[in-house]
């Protein structure tokens, strides 16, 4: 049987792996870091326990995809996103996580389900500021909540059908600006914890490594393969996501 401390570690370190694999550029898979990590505290606590990880690891993944991401994109996505991480931060103790697992696990399906179903065939649609906007703020909002900002992000960018290593690179870069920015929020409300700062410099390392396997990961697959692990994970994610909150909110 294993232990709680060896269980812990190995969620732990599991976690971190994910999340850098998710910042080398492999679709989807950091949003498993905290539910991972939450099979051993509360998903507020692993928040704010793997954040620093995720800024760090984050660092590899900006220079690693410094030549290859849409500038466009960025413009419009980071800013959107600050403000939803400040709406976030405003009504943290109003919104609860069950709620928002509930909202993004919907979403997520809802594009899932559209794009199988007649919209994957569709031309691309390039970037535009009104949808740019809504969704950034949105993925801000639930990133700040749950670190889940990867379903709505998706909604709006998958149409695009940006070359993939362009795609891996926005993705990067953008998480990286969000990250960064939820540091404040995250200090001012207490998440940031001193006493687990030993436990997330230990798995820094796992973080890192995993960044650069990504990165090569995401050169070696072929573009159709690349979406089509996108569209799946999302819709594994958000099926979990829907569930969790579904069922939280009912106390089943």
């Amino acid at each position: 049987m294993i232990s709680p401390e060896l269980g812990f570690a190995l969620a732990a370190g599991l976690a971190a792996f994910f999340v850098g694999m998710s910042k080398g550029g492999v679709p989807m898979i950091g949003s498993l870091a905290v539910p991972t990590m939450a099979l051993f505290m509360s998903p507020v606590t692993a928040a704010g326990l793997l954040l620093p990880v995720y800024v760090v690891s984050d660092m590899f993944g900006v220079w690693a995809y410094r030549r290859e991401f849409s500038a466009r994109n960025l413009i419009i996505l980071v800013p959107a996103a600050t403000v939803g991480i400040g709406i976030g931060w405003a009504t943290a103790s109003i919104v609860t996580d069950a709620e928002v697992m509930l909202i993004v696990g919907l979403i997520g399906l809802a594009f899932c389900l559209i794009r199988w179903l007649g919209g994957a065939g569709q031309a691309a649609r390039p970037a535009d500021v009104p949808r740019g906007v809504f969704w950034g703020a949105v993925s801000g909002f639930t990133s700040f909540v749950s670190h889940g900002g990867a379903p709505p992000y998706q909604m709006y960018v998958v149409p695009q059908k940006l070359p993939k290593m362009v795609y891996a690179g926005t993705t990067t870069l953008t998480f990286a600006a969000i990250n960064a920015i939820k540091l404040i929020p995250y200090w001012s409300l207490g998440q940031l914890n001193p006493a687990n700062l030993t436990v997330t410099a230990l798995l820094m390392p796992v973080a890192v490594a995993a960044t650069f396997v990504g990165v090569k990961l995401t050169r070696l697959l072929p573009e159709a393969l690349f979406y089509r692990l996108v569209m799946g994970a999302l819709f594994l994610i958000s099926l979990k996501l829907t569930w969790d909150g579904a069922r939280l909110m009912t106390g089943f």
